[in-house]
């Protein structure tokens, strides 16, 4: 089986697999102009997307934003404030008929935050209507009170008058300073980030975690299953034991999981960045390589495991390598972005850390 390993070929194939797995999730964006949508936006994704993505007409009153590097699509309709807002209902109704119709899942629209500003305290006739009509089908609707400053029972209004929402959350995207010294902080994006993990597919979980950068937790516990999903490959690729020496089954599963787990933190995940860092990681060795090196690199980085030829891999061994590998690098990401989750990281930087935290 060496003979026919491709180290090159195999960092290709994993980032195109990361990167086709995780796929994207698509949020429908209402609320009327002047509730604070690309302040929202702009706080719990990345990079200023409502000033740096993409859009694109897809009906008369809906854009959809996207930016490249980030796995999420924003569908923000406008239109809310006209009086008669029959037309914009039907084009939207229309629009998530026709894509929640696709065979793609990735196509669909899988939540909708419906957003209305705290300080106007009045529910609009067509945001219920609209929510009524998500609802319908099977769109989890989020009714997002921004600008939150002071309640004073508006919250509880918008769940009488929205009762087909999931949930209603206060939230206020940026700081504020108000007149006599009153401070307003940040509020409610770490829930709104859950909750929306909560009733998005779980097909667009890994994707939704990866774009935002409210929650490091979410993207570790998403990488997490990337872990447990590689170690349970690891598990079938030694279900017959053969020697260490000629065990390259188990080298690809790690490749895929390092690409995994840097696709589930959002990370500018490349053929470039890959390499780099399963060039730096798996052995000493830069450039092409055999897979019998290749393998006999990776084992010495576990004690007790050692590459003494001739001996076999067990399931349980296997599982256990790729569990202790997985689980380094993440505890290696989430040093790197703990303080800081929209930090853009370096292949060269990632590959140093994760080695320091695999030599400890």
């Amino acid at each position: 089986m060496s003979e026919n390993f491709n180290l090159f070929d195999e960092i290709d194939n994993a980032v195109e697999k990361a990167l086709s797995s995780r796929g994207v999730a698509n949020i429908l964006l209402l609320g009327k102009t002047g509730v604070g949508k690309s302040t929202l936006l702009n706080a719990v994704f990345k990079g200023d997307f409502a000033e740096t993505g993409q859009g694109r007409p897809v009906t008369k009153t809906t854009r959809k934003f996207t930016k490249e590097g980030v796995p999420v699509s924003i569908y923000d309709s406008r239109g809310l404030e006209v009086k008669d807002y029959k037309e914009t209902l039907d084009e939207l109704e229309t629009l998530v008929s026709s894509l929640n119709s696709l065979s793609d899942p990735h196509e669909h629209i899988h939540v909708c935050w419906l957003c209305i500003s705290e300080g106007s305290r009045r529910v609009e006739e067509a945001e219920i209507e609209l929510a009524k009509a998500m609802a319908r089908r099977n769109i989890p609707v989020i009714v997002t009170i921004t600008k939150a400053m002071s309640d004073q029972g508006f919250r509880n209004k918008t769940i009488e008058l929205i009762p087909d929402a999931r949930n209603h959350i206060r939230v206020n995207s940026i700081p504020l300073e108000l007149d006599g010294g009153i401070s307003i902080p940040v509020v409610g994006l770490d829930h709104l980030v859950t909750l929306t993990m909560e009733v998005i597919p779980e097909s667009q979980k890994n994707a939704f975690a990866a774009a935002q950068s409210i929650k490091l937790d979410a993207k570790v516990s998403r990488a997490h299953k990337v872990v447990a999903g590689a170690a349970s490959a690891s598990v079938g690729a030694a279900a017959i034991p053969v020697p260490f020496s000629d065990f390259i089954a188990i080298v690809p599963i790690q490749i895929t999981m390092l690409a995994g787990i840097s696709a589930s933190f959002g990370l500018n995940l490349d053929k470039v960045f890959l390499g780099t860092l399963v060039s730096g990681t798996f052995t000493s060795v830069a450039g092409s390589m055999g897979g019998r090196a290749l393998v006999g690199g990776l084992l010495k980085m576990f004690p007790g495991v050692g590459s003494a030829a001739g001996a076999a891999v067990s399931a349980t061994v296997a599982a256990s390598i790729t569990t202790l590998f997985g689980e380094a690098y993440i505890a290696t990401l989430y040093k790197l972005l703990k303080d800081d989750p929209c930090k853009e990281l370096k292949a060269e930087d990632v590959t140093r850390a994760f080695k320091e935290k695999l030599d400890s």
